[in-house]
């Protein structure tokens, strides 16, 4: 029977960790008095309680007085000061009804008060009235909301007593036992260092090999002591850095560390990811030595963690290999963190951290996406390109040179339009093996791309019908043909835009866009200048006649006049070409 009372009160914390208690109805929080904002409670406390009276007789009344800086949310409570586990003890007056409202705790009546809205306020007043049946001391308790993750739990306050009955020696202290979920915190005065690297310590950075104090440096570091594994993360950061151990390469069922700055302070708590949601914060930490540092745009943070953990913490053993994750992302006021922007760094096999220590890179685009991208742009930039330059102006110049039977001409460009064909169908393959199916977060790229490959395919399945050189149908099949050619480059290259910014590649800003127009650029510069060539071999030929001179087909001999020029030209672009696509492919290895 005790299960299902379960289960709705893990909905009503699951719940609250997503919206809050806005409104103040916090009654799922009346024994733990903590709130499920998915963080850890902070320590020391900023505000205080005072009271108007030390003693009581049932049937008085006593002020409750709580202030401190700024606050949104607050939770007040009395108990018996000797078992403050023990159930919320007599009831309360309001004394401003638009700021706090009444709880009811258990089978007490307005055993509890609360805030009514996140307005921010500086002090509540309430008055509690002492019970028939009060214990001998009570202690009065509260729980301070400063922002959704910045919250003290449990702030003890002062211990009433019952007329003629001693006061309690020596002072309780059972307050400082609920706000032991955190451990104390230090400050880091220095950059961390990789020296150890591979000797005392398994480190990961990205980029490979960088300096710790760099100002683009992602470290990630763990140094076996006894039992436990003293961990180091930094990095620049918008909000938190982030990291991971899976057992796969996909996000869900992990167990992950995360460093949030929360206005300048940095909080460091253990959470568990579900497949692609938001983390969830645990509200026990099981970290120690926890440490930070911000300064230059730096977030570190260190701690330290037991390399075996009771179960009933859902934390992974250290002495496993896995896959590890290292992100780093925004977050908002308060630390509310966002979902990164781009890939998160991924290990490219399993590792144990406790093993042998090695000093390993990372990587934030999986192999297989990185071949895909490769692969598309070997065919895009390359073998496509220059095989349509072949086509539409060498067909004069190598008119008389032939290989295997046909012309050499035809045989160069119809050997590179296969290769793009194959390239990319190769391509095209990959990331829905790496998905497992169909990418819902990829926009209009998957899409762009079934009409590249459906164009690509078309292709030479239509060429196949060429009609000969003097059939009535050549003219209309040259002009489809090229059309629906072009058409598939123009796709390609849109759709090469738009993936290399999603996150599974996401080649460096601003230069990939600029190094993919200057690409466009060259190629339409490189057609241009060999049309205007063309035209002028066709004005300086003696005799022209206008009505046999047809679009897409060899103009005249005498363009043979140029075949020196076009050589040179068509040297140039190839080698241009290679640049472009090197500086793709080295820029794909390094992300």
């Amino acid at each position: 029977m005790e299960l299902p009372g379960f289960a709705v009160c893990m909905f009503v914390c699951l719940y609250a960790s997503v919206v809050g208690y806005p409104n103040g109805k916090v009654r799922a929080a009346c024994t733990s008095m903590v709130p499920c904002h998915g963080s850890s409670p902070h320590l020391p406390p900023e505000h205080t309680i005072t009271v108007n009276g030390t003693e009581f007789k049932p049937g008085d009344s006593i002020e409750v007085h709580l202030s401190g800086p700024d606050f949104e949310g607050f939770f007040i409570q009395a108990r018996d000061a000797e078992h403050l586990d023990s159930p919320a003890v007599g009831s309360f007056v309001l004394a401003d009804r638009r700021r706090s409202q009444l709880l009811t705790c258990g089978r007490t009546k307005n055993s509890a008060v609360s805030h009514t809205s996140k307005v921010k306020k500086k002090d509540i007043k309430v008055y509690w009235v002492a019970p028939g049946d009060a214990p001998k001391h009570v202690q009065f308790l509260a729980t301070v909301v400063k922002k959704y993750r910045i919250f003290w739990v449990k702030i003890p306050g002062p211990i009433v007593s019952q007329r003629d009955v001693l006061s309690p020696t020596p002072p309780l202290t059972a307050t400082s036992e609920a706000m032991s979920t955190s451990h104390p915190v230090s400050y880091i005065s220095k950059p961390f260092s990789a020296s150890s690297c591979g000797i005392m310590k398994f480190c990961i950075r990205n980029p490979t090999n960088c300096d710790p104090g760099s100002a683009s440096c992602f470290f990630l570091s763990f140094q076996h002591e006894g039992n436990s594994v003293f961990i180091e993360m930094s990095g620049p950061s918008e909000g938190y850095l982030a990291f991971a151990f899976s057992h796969d390469q996909w996000m869900g069922g992990d167990d992950a560390y995360l460093c949030v700055d929360e206005d300048h302070r940095v909080h460091v708590s253990t959470a568990c990811l579900k497949e692609r949601s938001p983390p969830l914060l645990d509200s026990e930490n099981a970290l120690e030595d926890v440490s930070w540092r911000l300064a230059d745009g730096v977030l570190q943070c260190s701690f330290r963690r037991s390399i075996r953990l009771p179960a009933d913490k859902g934390r992974f053993t250290l002495d496993t290999s896995y896959y590890i994750f290292l992100a780093d992302g925004e977050a908002s006021e308060g630390g509310l963190i966002h979902k990164h922007r781009r890939q998160p760094l991924v290990t490219d096999g399993l590792y144990n951290v406790t093993g042998l220590p090695q000093d390993i890179g990372g990587s934030r685009a999986p192999r297989v996406i990185k071949a895909h991208g490769a692969l598309m742009f070997v065919a895009w930039i390359t073998t496509v390109s220059i095989g349509v330059i072949v086509a539409r102006f060498f067909k004069p110049v190598w008119s008389h040179s032939f290989l295997l039977g046909k012309e050499l001409w035809f045989q160069v460009h119809r050997m590179l339009m296969l290769t793009t064909v194959m390239l990319t169908s190769i391509s095209f393959v990959l990331p829905f093996v790496y998905r497992g199916g169909w990418s819902h977060q990829a926009g209009f790229h998957p899409y762009l791309g079934c009409a590249v490959m459906a164009l690509a395919i078309f292709q030479p399945l239509v060429a196949g019908f060429r009609p000969s050189r003097h059939a009535p149908r050549r003219q209309l099949f040259n002009w489809f043909h090229w059309s629906t050619g072009t058409t598939a480059r123009i796709l390609a290259v849109v759709t090469m835009f738009l993936g290399m910014d999603l996150p599974a590649l996401d080649l460096p800003d601003p230069w990939d866009t600029y190094a993919m127009i200057g690409f466009v650029a060259w190629h339409v510069g490189t057609d241009v200048l060999l049309e205007i060539h063309s035209y002028c071999l066709v004005r300086k030929a003696e005799v022209i006649e206008d009505d046999r001179v047809q679009i897409l087909q060899s103009l005249t001999s005498a363009e043979a006049e140029g075949r020196l020029f076009k050589q040179i030209v068509l040297t140039i672009y190839v080698c241009g070409n290679i640049v472009f696509l090197v500086t793709f492919l080295i820029a794909i290895n390094q992300v």
